[in-house]
């Protein structure tokens, strides 16, 4: 009698272990090969528009749309590829205080506060070999990274770069501006301010 119990759970155990096997064909097949998936551009029910591919959200940059960016110069190109305005250059003055002062500092000289707690200093951007670099040299260097920096080609949309290059140009031409290039008021201010020149 005692057996009849242990015999009864190892039958119970084998007609669980059969009926996981499924049919005999498919039974060494994983899982895996087998999963729930959307197929490109096929119907899906659970979007209030039945489709499966989905607009682009706004301010991401979509994998592999890089190949596509008509925003792209070659490295060595100076050409601006859209129109220097006031509100490029604010948009870039906000994404260069969000995205780059923590390592190239406020004035763009590299005394941000990661360089300030430690970490190696980046380059001024003061400094004769940037201030000739051309532009297309500072996008590749934002979308792909150099050196210590990381690419921002998943944070920062291409248009962005560019507004930063154009507040990084700014910030140059601030700093390295000669005064006989100034307007006469702004001369005359500087002047009056006891700089020399």
């Amino acid at each position: 009698m005692r057996n009849r119990p242990s015999l009864l759970a190892i039958a119970a155990l084998g007609a669980l272990a059969a009926a996981g096997c499924g049919d005999g064909a498919n039974t060494l097949r994983q899982d895996m090969a087998n999963q729930p998936k959307q197929n490109p551009l096929s119907p899906a029910a659970i979007f209030t528009d039945g489709r499966s591919a989905r607009p682009i959200e706004e301010n991401t940059v979509v994998r592999g749309s890089l190949e596509d960016d008509a925003l792209l110069v070659p490295k060595d190109s100076n050409s601006f590829p859209l129109p220097l305005t006031a509100e490029l250059l604010q948009r870039g003055q906000q994404r260069y205080t969000i995205y780059c002062t923590p390592c190239h500092g406020i004035q763009g000289d590299g005394m941000g506060m990661v360089a300030m707690r430690g970490m190696k200093h980046p380059p001024t951007y003061h400094q004769d070999r940037l201030r000739n670099e051309p532009v297309g040299y500072i996008y590749d260097v934002i979308t792909n990274g150099f050196g210590a920096m990381y690419g921002y080609s998943a944070q920062i949309p291409p248009r962005d770069r560019w507004a930063i290059i154009a507040y990084l140009r700014a910030l140059q031409l601030s700093r390295n501006a000669p005064v006989g290039d100034l307007p006469a008021d702004l001369r005359e201010k500087l002047m009056s301010g006891g700089a020399t020149k």
